[in-house]
């Protein structure tokens, strides 16, 4: 800054930037416009600074100050700093804001003067972008111009942020400012960040001025601006993209366009003028839809077309309010084209229904009809003039039209609308549905219809509520109401016959619904609280009900419940003003509980039950009414009665007495004594007369009984079993009780009952289902054995004592009951002619020979060999009794069959006992020890034929084992015979090369995981571990890894896999001496080292299942016994576990994986 001072030039200076401290790139003062030139920023001359590494915000005025200091961060050492300042109307004030980039985010900072003269910075939010920026520039205060680093342009709208538009402008040859920022015609004297940046910076090529951005390239000087709103809805014209300037230019209608240049003043000034140009464009619109329509084709094209273009011009019409263009200009204009004219039709109907259209010019109004009926879319004619004003249309021709296509809702809207008439419409509907329901017969849809609309129309006019939809005026709303009253209780319709009962109306509407009409006087009722006249109409309309119902005997019992029940909720409302005389309640009781037939029992009792609820019982004597309840048998009134003076016992009785309910008395019995709220009196009243009816409740539900009696009485069980006198329910009682099959949710711990209560049981189940008898006892607990035993032996069921004798440990005894059975159903085979029940009997001597072996099967495993023969043999012998008499003059009758069961009892015992006692006890047989071997010679076959193929199995699976065995082990040698590659060439631990170690005779150790060590090293970290004289190694690295110390002996740790694998060495100079014991040793031991150990391991995990060298020492030990049978169960104990005796045992019989050599 220079000053004179007495003619002598001067100058103070003030460093702010040291070479050390970087370079200013850019410089950008605070200019002002004139309208602008008294803000109070002005007077400070702020100047904006940008180095590399931060700006600057400095007022020159009145004195050099800095009044901002921002450091950038982080940046891209080639972006270039950018700065540019506008005046911005942010919250009604106006103010500079300063906008700057650098890379790919650009800052804005508000500066502001506060009241003492200070000036402030305040951050603004951020514009991160997705480019690098060389150039920012303001256009106008909302609307900023990006260039980025491929020279595109980008206009961005500031407070949204949006990108409004993107320009290519690589032809414009920008020039760029590298020359000076490398200071090439000075030698280059800058810095190398300066220079980057000067790659990139155009500062002096590009200038704004007055909303116009210059760019200076090689040959020419380019001038851009932003189009005016005009402008850009004539570029859309342009192209012929209507609708899309409709659009454009309806946001400019309502503000929400950007980058808007060339519209001013207020808001109506704007839109007016917007909207003048969107009725040309309108106009245009229309013209182009006639004139592009196809001439010929199908009438489905020329629809589609006019639905893609009509639409539009409905709603821009309608958006803008201009419903006379819309009906006028515009419809005449497409009125010319049929279709066109449909279309448009149509296009009204949704803003109709929506009352976004009300107001419609007649003609419009008439061709919209008309063009719907044309089309036979009735129903949206009946939508579409319940939305509409009709004043301006015939009434009578839209009253006529209606009532011929049964559009109701329709005629009683243009009636009311139309005319104020609300009467007229309720006559011609009463004139339709009243002559078939006087007659008795049953109306027609349409006619049920018609009488739910007229009942819903007029609850609409006694509320105030115009039909279908909206309000009645305020003014009409008592004249309305008073017309439908005095309508509805005439003594006799406009053109009565003279055999027209009185009331029409009235009763009309009772004949048809009574409920709904009740309903509908209910709500009125509600309205009318403070409206005396109203309350006139109330007794008066209630003296009508009642003359009409109870002086007429057309009505069923539930209509004249229901108005009774009606008339009961008004009585007991505490503001009720009605009055009732209480004889024709008792008239009302008597003709609900001592009708003349008994037909509608349900409904009369429903009908009373509801009368009650509603307040109806202070109206009643209460004894009178249980008496004549008891009598009509109306048991739901019971209960009512009885629980309002809680007697709930008694209400047992209603349950039990009511056939339709009386399974509910269970539920009932458990309520009372389960929730809170009822005393101990009650519940055990409740309960004493549970236990009177106690065979009533068994014979209903036996389960439903036991479970009440084992929740709530569990300690009385006995007492209620003495009451049961009848065996039958007594065993209902006691089999859901104890039986859990029964689906009985009751914890039978808690019971704690005697074994004799079970025993009990026992006895009657062996009287009336003996079948089930062993399917409960293997469920039942509670019982002695030998007392349950003398109960089925004095029944004499002899598989249920066998079973018994069996769980008591007698095997020997339950072998020789079911062995005596056995032989008495042989016996019968045996002797039976030819007459008798074949199949049945077969199937007898097969069940119980089933029976028998299973018997002997499950408890052979437990038993010696003597005690073996003792079951198998005797039950042999029974088998073949019979087969010894083939010969004889009087043969049986199934040879073959018996035979078969034989061969079944052999191939049984012989997984128990060995083959050749089995063929020494026929042979010693007196019979067959005298030549007669014939006679077996089948069973023996068979059994030779067994062994044979047992034999065969035995081998085959000894062979595919051992060769199994034999290809592991050959891929596990090969394996371990292969070469180890080292990962790395140096020595994990010391990290030292092995080649380099000075150590000549230092040994070095590869493991298979690829990790090499010095033996030295290996040592120190104690990974080594002495087994009978040989050195062991395991990995340092991997054994860390897994937090596994030493290498452990234990054959579990190895199967673990916490051994690492074994080691090869070698000793790069020199290998080791021959005469070295630990290699003797190693070559002399056939052992398995713990390398090929771990490969051993993995490959029985790759194959899992049962071990085969677990398989082959059971299958060798199995051939070098005595009884050849490896399928034996002879051995018992909790020491042998058999691998074949595995329920998991399989066998893996697939060929093996190829493997690479």
């Amino acid at each position: 800054m220079k000053r004179r001072v007495m003619g002598v030039r001067t100058c103070e200076s003030r460093c702010l930037f040291s070479g050390s401290k970087g370079e200013v790139c850019c410089i950008e003062p605070l200019h002002s416009k004139p309208e602008l030139k008294d803000h109070p920023i002005t007077q400070f001359s702020l100047l904006a600074m940008a180095s590399l590494t931060k700006i600057l915000v400095i007022g020159l005025k009145p004195s050099l100050k800095v009044w901002m200091t921002f450091p950038y961060g982080r940046m891209d050492p080639s972006s270039v700093p950018l700065l540019a300042w506008h005046f911005v109307a942010v919250h009604n004030y106006v103010n500079p804001m300063l906008a700057f980039c650098r890379g790919d985010v650009v800052h804005f900072l508000l500066v502001k003067r506060d009241e003492s003269g200070a000036i402030h910075v305040t951050k603004q939010k951020h514009l991160h972008l997705y480019y690098d920026l060389i150039n920012f520039t303001w256009i106008n205060s909302r609307t900023v111009v990006l260039l980025d680093s491929v020279e595109k342009l980008h206009v961005i709208d500031r407070q949204t942020q949006e990108e409004l538009e993107t320009v290519e402008i690589s032809e414009v040859q920008l020039v760029y400012n590298s020359s000076h920022f490398k200071s090439l015609a000075t030698g280059g004297n800058v810095s190398q960040a300066l220079a980057l940046v000067g790659e990139k910076a155009c500062y002096q090529s590009i200038s704004s001025y007055g909303g116009q951005i210059f760019y200076l390239g090689t040959k020419s000087v380019y001038v851009m601006m932003l189009r005016s709103w005009r402008e850009r809805v004539d570029h859309l014209l342009k192209q012929d993209c209507l609708t899309e300037a409709l659009a454009l230019a309806w946001s400019f209608h309502e503000g929400k366009a950007k980058a808007v240049v060339g519209l001013s003043g207020d808001a109506s000034k704007r839109k007016a003028v917007v909207a003048d140009r969107m009725v040309e464009i309108l106009f245009h619109y229309a013209d182009r839809a006639l004139k592009k329509c196809p001439d010929q084709g199908k009438i489905q094209v020329m629809e589609q077309h006019f639905q893609d273009m009509v639409p539009v011009i409905v709603d821009y019409c309608l958006l803008l309010e201009r419903k006379d263009l819309l009906f006028s200009q515009m419809y005449d204009k497409l009125s010319e084209n049929s279709v066109a004219k449909g279309v448009f039709l149509e296009c009204l109907e949704p803003y109709i229904l929506s009352d976004k259209l009300v107001g419609m010019t007649p003609q419009v109004m008439k061709d919209l009809i008309v063009h719907f009926q044309d089309k036979k879319l009735m129903e949206n004619v009946e939508a579409l003039i319940v939305h509409m004003d009709i004043t301006s249309l015939d009434i009578q021709q839209v009253v006529l039209m209606c009532w011929e296509n049964r559009l109701y809702d329709a005629m009683i809207y243009v009636y009311n609308r139309g005319m104020n008439e609300f009467i007229s419409p309720m006559e011609k509907l009463f004139r339709v549905i009243s002559p078939p329901l006087n007659a008795g017969r049953t109306l027609t849809d349409e006619q049920v219809v018609m009488g739910n609309k007229l009942l819903v129309y007029i609850s609409c006019c006694l509320a105030g509520r115009a039909y279908p939809l909206g309000d009645i005026p305020e003014d009409l709303v008592p004249l309305v109401k008073n017309q439908v009253f005095e309508f509805l209780i005439r003594l006799h319709s406009a053109e009565a016959s003279p055999e027209e009962e009185i009331y029409p109306y009235v009763r009309t509407l009772l004949h048809f619904d009574t409920r709904e009409f009740l309903n509908v006087l209910a709500l009125t009722f509600e309205d009318f609280k403070n409206d005396k006249q109203a309350v006139e109409y109330q007794q008066r309309i209630v003296d009508i009900l009642l003359k009409v119902m109870v002086e007429n005997s057309d009505f069923t019992p539930s209509q004249v419940g229901c108005l009774f029940t009606f008339l009961a909720r008004q009585l007991a409302k505490p503001d009720n003003t009605l009055f009732v005389n209480r004889t024709l309640f008792d008239q009302v009781l008597e003709f609900l509980c001592s009708p003349d037939d008994d037909s509608r029992h349900s409904e009369r009792q429903q009908v009373l039950l509801e009368l009650l609820q509603a307040g109806g019982i202070v109206q009643f004597e209460e004894s009178r009414l249980i008496r004549m309840a008891e009598k009509a048998e109306f048991y739901q009134i019971c209960e009512f009665m009885y629980e309002r003076e809680h007697q709930y016992d008694k209400i047992i009785d209603c349950y039990l007495r009511d056939p339709l309910r009386e399974e509910e008395v269970f539920n009932y019995i458990h309520n009372i004594l389960s929730i809170p709220g009822h005393s101990a009196e009650e519940k055990q009243s409740v309960w004493q007369k549970a236990m009177d009816h106690i065979e009533e409740l068994v014979s209903l539900k036996p389960c439903k009984a036991a479970e009440l009696v084992a929740t709530h009485f569990s300690e009385q069980i006995e007492i209620v079993i003495k009451k049961l006198q009848n065996q039958v329910l007594l065993f209902k009682f006691l089999r859901s009780l104890l039986d859990p099959r029964e689906g009985i949710h009751v914890n039978q711990e808690s019971l704690q009952m005697p074994p004799s209560v079970t025993e009990q049981f026992i006895e009657l189940l062996c009287q009336f289902d003996p079948n089930q008898v062993i399917d409960t006892l293997q469920v039942l607990e509670c019982y002695r054995l030998e007392e349950t035993i003398q109960i089925t032996q004095k029944y004499q069921l002899h598989e249920v004592t066998a079973y018994l004798l069996e769980k008591k440990g007698d095997i020997h005894g339950a072998f020789l009951i079911m062995l005596k059975r056995l032989q008495s159903k042989l016996q019968e085979i045996t002797h039976q002619d030819e007459k008798a029940k074949e199949d049945l009997s077969l199937k007898d001597v097969e069940d119980t020979m089933v029976e028998t072996i299973a018997l002997c099967q499950r408890n052979s495993h437990n038993l010696n060999q003597q005690q073996r023969e003792a079951l198998w043999f005797p039950l042999l012998e029974a088998m073949m009794a019979p087969q010894k008499l083939s010969g004889s003059a009087a043969p049986h009758l199934h040879p073959e069959a018996l035979r078969s069961l034989t061969m079944q009892v052999l191939n049984s015992m012989a997984a128990f006992i060995a083959l050749p006692s089995i063929l020494q006890r026929i042979l010693q047989d007196p019979v067959y020890g005298k030549g007669k071997l014939g006679e077996i010679q089948g069973l023996v076959l068979g059994m030779l034929d067994t062994f044979n193929y047992e034999q065969t199995l035995l081998e085959t699976t000894t062979s595919l084992l051992n060769q199994d065995l034999h290809w592991s082990l050959c891929n596990l040698r090969a394996s371990v015979t292969r070469g180890l590659n080292p990962k790395q060439d140096y020595c994990s631990i010391c990290l030292q090369q092995y080649k380099r170690r000075q150590e000549m005779a230092d040994e070095i150790i590869v493991f298979s995981c690829g990790h090499l060590y010095h033996s030295f090293c290996l040592q120190n970290k104690e990974c080594t571990i002495e087994t009978e004289g040989r050195t062991r190694w395991t990995c340092y690295k991997c054994s860390s890894s897994n937090k596994v110390g030493k290498l452990s002996e234990n054959s579990s740790e190895i199967k673990k896999g916490k051994t690492a694998p074994s080691q090869v060495k070698m000793s790069p100079p020199c290998p080791p001496s021959k005469g070295d014991p630990a290699v003797k040793k190693a070559a002399s031991e056939p052992v398995l080292d713990p390398q090929q150990i771990q490969a051993f391991d993995q490959l029985c995990r790759l194959y899992r299942g049962s071990s085969r060298l677990a398989l082959l020492t059971e299958l060798s030990q199995n051939r070098s016994s005595d009884s050849y049978r490896p399928f034996s169960g002879s051995q018992s104990g909790p020491a042998f576990n058999s691998i074949f005796q595995n329920e998991n045992f399989q066998l893996q019989l697939i060929p093996p994986p190829v493997t690479e050599d």
